[in-house]
């Protein structure tokens, strides 16, 4: 042991969002018990990639007294993360695999329409398809979730700005898919993730009112009191 530059989290401003682990090369970070924890020190190089991707300010390098980094044991450890996150995929497909973003506003476009701006992407998380979110990804933990039907970013033009901003997203279709699954997927969800509210944003059509009873059964079988609120999107684009 000797003193070197390591990672620090101050647990007060974590809020456990998760996206300085995919910023972390090592594997160092993860998210316990819904906050940020450096897992071993052997695994830190103190070097701090993570940093900037802290919204909250809660990651900062100090220099203290820590087991020294190793390279070998950083590989192996990675090798096993690995072989963990394959086995998550449940298409066997390396793009389904978890991540956890800031919106992309350097891409906001101005349109010749009057005076009317239109933001840059909002989305913070990937994957979105219900069936391929695992339940204990890192940006569900203490997150604003909004749960959306399949057509609704198609149909509500201002579909980032107004519903998604500030919220991790996952989609479904109640009308084309296995209800009882999506209820017992939401339902632990709910149940290991303490988000801070539910935001369900479905279509104006009757089969996809389905989704509230989706959503409203997981709630009770979760055993959560969730916050949870409700917008219909009409097939012309309005929002109720």
């Amino acid at each position: 042991m000797s003193k070197r530059k390591i990672v620090n989290i101050d647990e007060e401003k974590c809020t456990g969002c998760g996206l300085c682990i995919p910023n972390c090369a090592e594997g160092a970070l993860q998210i316990i018990d819904g906050k940020a924890k450096l897992v071993k020190e052997i695994y830190c190089d103190g070097l701090g990639a993570c940093l900037g991707h802290c919204p909250e300010g809660a990651i900062t390098i100090e220099e203290r007294n820590a087991k020294e980094f190793d390279e070998g044991a950083t590989k192996k450890h990675l090798e096993e993360i690995k072989k963990k996150e394959e086995k998550k995929l449940p298409c066997g497909c390396p793009g389904t695999a978890v991540r956890a973003f800031k919106p992309n506003h350097a891409r906001t476009t101005s349109y010749e329409r009057g005076t009317t701006e239109h933001s840059g992407p909002e989305l913070m998380n990937w994957p979105i398809q219900l069936m391929l979110v695992p339940v204990d990804a890192p940006y569900l933990k203490n997150a604003d979730l909004l749960i959306a039907a399949d057509c609704v970013a198609f149909s509500y033009p201002d579909f980032h700005r107004d519903l998604l901003k500030g919220k991790a997203l996952v989609i479904a279709c109640p009308k084309l898919d296995e209800a009882d699954v999506y209820i017992k997927k939401l339902s632990e969800i709910f149940r290991v993730n303490n988000l801070k509210s539910v935001a369900v944003a479905h279509m104006e059509v009757p089969c996809c009112f389905g989704l509230n009873h989706i959503v409203s059964e997981a709630m009770k079988l979760s055993g959560k009191k969730i916050p949870l609120k409700e917008f219909t999107i009409g097939i012309q684009g309005g929002i109720n």
